[in-house]
C-alpha cells in the first residue's frame, strides 16, 4: 500500500488543509479594509458587540417577525423583502419593504414602504407607494399612535393566531374597545384617480382641511366640521 494512500497520511493531509483554510479565512476577513466583490445571501443580521440585533436585511422567504426587546413575535408572517431597523434595546423602530410582480393572469402589483415608529409602538411617519395595473398611489402620512406598548397587541396575536377567523376577529374587537386606536393626522397623496391632495385631520382622525387638485387640473380648498360637512370652500 502506498504511503500516500495510508489512513495516517490522509488524516494529516486533511488536517493541514483545514488549518490553511481557517488561517486564510481568519486573516482575510479580519482586515479592516477587506473588499469582498460579491456576496450571495438570503439574510444578514447586523448586531452590536454585545449581540443586540440592530438591523435585518432579508429576502421574502427569510423575513423576520416583529422584534421587541430582542423577542421575536409573529415569526413567518411578514411576507416581503426589505430592511428592518431596531433601536438600542433590540426593538423594531422602522423599516423599508418592497416588492412587485406580474401574475399569471397579467395583473401587475407593486409596492414600497418606508416607515419610522414610535417607541414600543408602530409607525408614526410613513411613505407608501402601491400599484395595481394602472391604479397608482403614493402617500406620505403622519400618524398619532397610542401610548400603550405594542407588545400587548403582539402577545394577543400570538395567542389567537391558530383560532378560527371569526373568533380572532371577536377577540381583536374586544381589545380595540379598551385600547386607543391610531389616527392619521396628515396625508399628502397622489391618488389612484390621478388627483393630488393634502388632508389635515383632528385627533379623532376626521378630515378638517382638504387641499386638492383634481385630475382635470381644478384646484379646491375645503374646510369641514366634525361631521364631515363643508363649512367653507375656495373657490366658492
Amino acid at each position: 500500500m502506498s504511503w500516500l494512500s495510508s489512513p495516517r497520511f490522509l488524516t494529516v493531509y486533511s488536517g493541514a488543509l483545514t488549518l490553511v483554510f481557517a488561517w486564510t479565512v481568519l486573516t482575510g476577513f479580519s482586515r479592516d479594509n477587506a473588499i469582498i466583490p460579491e456576496v450571495r445571501v438570503q439574510r444578514i443580521n447586523i448586531v452590536e458587540p454585545d449581540g443586540t440585533l440592530r438591523m435585518v436585511i432579508s429576502n421574502k422567504a427569510r423575513a423576520p417577525g416583529i422584534y421587541m426587546h430582542g423577542k421575536e413575535y409573529l415569526k413567518g408572517q411578514r411576507q416581503t423583502a426589505g430592511v428592518i431597523f431596531l433601536n438600542d434595546e433590540g426593538s423594531e423602530n422602522g423599516g423599508l419593504t418592497f416588492g412587485g410582480a406580474k401574475s399569471a393572469d397579467g395583473t401587475i402589483t407593486n409596492h414600497g414602504h418606508l416607515s419610522f415608529d414610535r417607541y414600543m409602538q408602530d409607525q408614526v411617519l410613513a411613505l407608501t407607494t402601491t400599484q395595481r395595473n394602472d391604479d397608482l398611489s403614493a402617500t406620505l402620512s403622519v400618524l398619532d399612535r397610542p401610548g400603550y406598548p405594542i407588545t400587548e397587541l403582539l402577545e394577543l396575536l400570538e395567542r389567537i393566531k391558530n383560532w378560527p377567523p371569526e373568533q380572532q376577529q371577536a377577540e381583536l374587537e374586544r381589545f380595540n374597545a379598551t385600547h386607543p386606536q391610531p389616527q392619521r393626522r396628515i396625508a399628502l397623496a397622489r391618488e389612484t384617480d390621478r388627483a393630488v391632495s393634502l388632508q389635515m385631520r383632528d385627533t379623532e382622525g376626521r378630515a378638517r382641511i382638504v387641499m386638492r387638485v383634481d385630475a382635470n387640473g381644478e384646484p379646491k380648498l375645503q374646510f369641514l366640521d366634525a361631521g364631515g360637512n363643508v363649512i367653507g370652500q375656495l373657490p366658492q
